[in-house]
C-alpha cells in the first residue's frame, strides 16, 4: 500500500507539470481552434530563461536566497515566454488565421524547429544542469516520502491552475476570451478587440510552459534544447484526453497522464514513452472528446 500511495505522490508531481503545459494548448485551441505544437518549445525556452536568470543570481552555487532567486527567476522565465508567444502569434500564426489549419499546423512545426535550432546556437547542443535553488529536504508522513521539491511542483502547479480559472471565469478579460471562443464574428461585432484577446491568450499559455520549464530544472537539474518534444507531445495527449478547449479538463488530463506514466515505469521503464500514444489512440477510439469535452453540433 505504501509503495501505491508513494506512486500516487509521484504521478501527481509529473502530472502537474503535464497540466500546465497541456494548459497552453487548451487555451489556445479554446479561442481559436488551432493546435499550437511550438508549445512544448516554448516550455523549453522557459526553462533556459530561467536557467539564465538563476545562474546569474545564485553564481551556479545553492544559495541562502534560493526561494528568491526561484521566484526572480520564475517571473523572468513568465515574461520573457509571454513576450516570445505574442511574438509568434503575431509573426506567424496571425497572417494565417484564414488560411486552411494544416497551413497553421505546418508552420507550428517549423516555429518549433526553428526555437529548437535557435536555442542550440545560443546554449548550445549539451544538456546544463539547472542550478540548485531548493534545499533538498524529505519528510515521512505514514510511509510516504515527501520532499521539498514535490511541494513547491505540486503548491506553484496548483496555484496556477486556480489563478487561470479565475482569470477565464471572473475576469473582462477572460469574458472576452470566452466570447472569441463561442464565436469570433459576434464578439467581434460586440466591440471586442479580438487579435488582442487572441495574443493574451497566447502569452498566457505561454507564461504558464515557462513556468512548468522552471519546475523541472528545480525537480530534475537537467535542461537540454530538446527537453520540449516529448513532454510537449504527452501535454498534447493530456489535454485531448481531458476534452481539449476545456481548462478543468487539461488539469485532469495532465494528472491522469502523470499518473499512469509513474505506474507503468513501476513495472516496465522502456514503456513510459509509449503511454501517452496508447492514451491517445484509447481516447479517440472511444471518446473523442476527451472526459469533459462536450460534443459540438454543426448546424445544416
Amino acid at each position: 500500500m505504501d509503495i501505491l500511495l508513494q506512486q500516487l505522490v509521484n504521478g501527481l508531481q509529473v502530472g502537474a507539470v503535464y497540466a500546465l503545459i497541456a494548459l497552453g494548448y487548451t487555451m489556445v485551441y479554446g479561442v481559436i481552434k488551432m493546435i499550437n505544437f511550438a508549445h512544448g518549445d516554448v516550455y523549453m525556452v522557459g526553462a533556459y530563461v530561467a536557467f539564465a536568470v538563476a545562474t546569474l543570481l545564485a553564481g551556479g552555487q545553492t544559495s541562502a536566497a534560493g526561494l528568491a532567486i526561484f521566484a526572480l527567476a520564475m517571473a523572468a522565465a513568465m515574461g520573457g515566454c509571454a513576450l516570445l508567444g505574442a511574438l509568434i502569434e503575431r509573426t506567424a500564426y496571425r497572417p494565417l488565421r484564414g488560411q486552411p489549419r494544416l497551413v497553421a499546423l505546418t508552420t507550428a512545426i517549423g516555429v518549433s524547429l526553428l526555437l529548437e535550432n535557435l536555442m542550440q546556437i545560443i546554449a548550445g547542443p549539451n544538456p546544463r544542469p539547472f542550478p540548485k535553488l531548493i534545499a533538498e529536504q524529505r519528510w515521512a508522513i505514514g510511509g510516504i516520502y515527501f520532499n521539498s521539491k514535490f511541494m513547491i511542483v505540486l503548491a506553484v502547479s496548483l496555484a496556477m491552475m486556480l489563478g487561470l480559472q479565475y482569470l477565464v471565469m471572473h475576469t473582462r478579460l477572460g469574458k472576452a476570451m470566452r466570447a472569441v471562443a463561442y464565436d469570433i464574428d459576434a464578439a467581434r461585432l460586440m466591440g471586442v478587440d479580438v487579435n488582442r484577446v487572441i495574443a493574451y491568450t497566447f502569452m498566457i499559455g505561454s507564461a504558464l510552459a515557462a513556468v512548468a520549464g522552471i519546475l523541472v530544472g528545480v525537480a530534475y537539474q537537467r535542461i537540454d534544447p530538446f527537453m520540449g518534444i516529448l513532454p510537449g507531445l504527452k501535454a498534447f495527449v493530456a489535454a485531448v484526453l481531458g476534452g481539449i478547449g476545456n481548462i478543468p479538463g487539461a488539469m485532469v488530463g495532465g494528472m491522469i497522464m502523470g499518473l499512469a506514466e509513474v505506474a507503468v515505469s513501476s513495472v516496465n521503464s522502456q514503456l513510459t514513452g509509449a503511454v501517452a500514444f496508447v492514451i491517445l489512440i484509447a481516447v479517440l477510439l472511444f471518446k473523442p472528446t476527451g472526459l469533459l469535452g462536450e460534443r459540438v453540433y454543426d448546424k445544416v
